[in-house]
């Protein structure tokens, strides 16, 4: 009876690898070991990156807004609590769109955090 070997198995977990790697320089998307190793942090970063994304842009946003409040003589914290205060339930994402579309527009949230209740 032949020998019983694992080559199709492992040729499909190799060139699974090497697939990813295509584009990497030099050995890293010719050599197995290289390219796995290549591979794996590349996907490392990635998971990180994508949790990072999230943070990068939620600060762009309060950097707009705060840029925007400060033109209309007003500070980030004090308008984001005066637009709770009167109720509005815009997220930083749109206020920041707001923000940077729609200047008359931000001037009448920036009015409307100013009333006292």
């Amino acid at each position: 009876m032949p020998r019983a070997t694992r080559t199709p198995a492992t040729r499909k977990r190799k060139k699974k690898f090497l697939k990813r790697a295509k584009g990497f320089w030099g050995g890293r998307h010719r050599l197995y070991r290289t390219a796995r190793e290549t591979v794996q942090r590349a996907l490392a970063f990635a998971t990180r990156d994508r949790r990072k994304k999230k943070r990068a842009f939620r600060n762009l946003w309060v950097i707009r807004i705060n840029a925007a409040c400060r033109k209309n003589g007003m500070k980030y914290s004090t308008f984001m609590a005066g637009l709770k205060r009167a109720k509005v339930t815009l997220d930083r994402k749109s206020l920041a769109e707001i923000a940077v579309r729609d200047g008359n527009a931000f001037k009448e949230l920036v009015q409307l955090a100013k009333k006292p209740r």
